[in-house]
């Protein structure tokens, strides 16, 4: 698990992700689309080794027109975590103590599951209620995951301030936009066309209409199969379960598919949404086992329909999503939507 934007090699690509993003006039008395926010950046998971990215993504969220406020401990090390257990769960109940607008994690990594049997949940869900919205993903995950079980409460699958904001070329404007729709109140839901998937055995979904009684969940494969059989694992029965990941090979994404299928959460789902899988290499010993023969299997296993090409993941080009909202899902042609309304 890492944060860093690895080389694409999704065999089709987040260019064919369109994402349909209207951002709405905001009510704010500033010249930039948002108007003034306070953003808490800490660092739950994994040491900051990119110190310059760091500061590139709080200068960026200041040139925005934002306040942010950065956490203590931010820039703690233990090993290879941001600061010892106990350094990193008082960050986050302080996050969740500091009233922002938004509490931006700084980077994935790992760390954030050591943490959760001492996590104060209820303070997390107060927060939330209170208007602050918890972004990020990767590490995250654990801790969306858990919130939901626990609370209810919903959070954001979105950017971290390194690899995102703190990018050298810049922060992704389809990124950005849909952050800033969220800092907004604007954000209602996104779209994306279904690629084209090459040498398939199976098809693209069609005419899929899932009106809005599920639940989205889910983001990082491997932290979210990680939580099976925990109290921090939600029972969604009749949801929508998004997944991406890095650094995994097609075959462990298919025994982590296969996890959760034997545990028999996918048989409770509506809909399996899968977004950007990159970072890997294939070998002449796979023999054209690849991402789609996994793809291909999944949809021989499970009744719901599983679509592709959600501009999700650890690339620059991503939406935000509401983790523990209720959505729903359209497919008309080759365009996806879901939709959550104002959460």
């Amino acid at each position: 698990m890492s944060s860093h934007h690895p080389a694409h090699d999704f065999q089709h690509g987040h260019d064919h992700a369109h994402s349909h993003h209207h951002p709405q006039a905001c009510d704010c008395p500033h010249h930039h689309p948002t108007g003034a926010r306070h953003i808490y950046v800490y660092a739950p998971s994994g040491v900051i080794r990119d110190k310059a990215a760091f500061r590139r993504g709080v200068r960026r969220l200041e040139a925005m027109g934002h306040t942010v406020e950065v956490d203590a401990d931010a820039l703690a090390r233990d090993q290879r975590f941001a600061g010892d257990d106990a350094t990193r769960l008082a960050a986050l109940h302080r996050a969740a103590a500091s009233g922002a607008n938004v509490a931006l994690m700084a980077r994935g990594g790992y760390g954030l599951t050591r943490l959760l049997p001492a996590i104060d949940y209820a303070a997390v869900a107060k927060a939330v209620s209170q208007g602050t919205q918890f972004v990020g993903m990767s590490d995250f995950t654990a801790l969306q995951n858990a919130l939901l079980a626990q609370t209810g409460a919903v959070s954001w699958a979105g950017p971290l301030l390194c690899a995102d904001f703190g990018a050298k070329d810049g922060v992704d404007e389809i990124c950005q936009a849909f952050f800033e729709d969220l800092l907004c109140g604007q954000g209602e839901g996104a779209g994306w066309r279904l690629p084209k998937e090459r040498g398939a055995a199976t098809a693209q979904p069609e005419g899929v209409d899932i009106p809005g009684a599920a639940i989205l969940w889910g983001s990082n494969l491997a932290v979210l199969v990680s939580l099976l059989g925990t109290p921090y694992f939600p029972q969604i029965d009749g949801g929508i379960l998004f997944l991406e990941d890095v650094g995994e090979h097609p075959y462990r994404i298919e025994r982590m598919l296969t996890q959760l299928l034997h545990a028999g959460v996918l048989a409770r789902q509506k809909a399996i949404v899968l977004g950007q899988f990159t970072d890997y290499s294939l070998s002449r010993h796979d023999a054209g086992f690849k991402l789609q023969t996994v793809v291909d299997r999944l949809r021989g296993q499970v009744a719901c329909p599983v679509l592709t090409g959600l501009p999700f993941g650890h690339v620059p080009t991503k939406v935000l999503l509401p983790v523990g909202a209720t959505v729903s899902l359209s497919v008309q042609g080759r365009e996806a939507l879901l939709y959550w309304g104002h959460v």
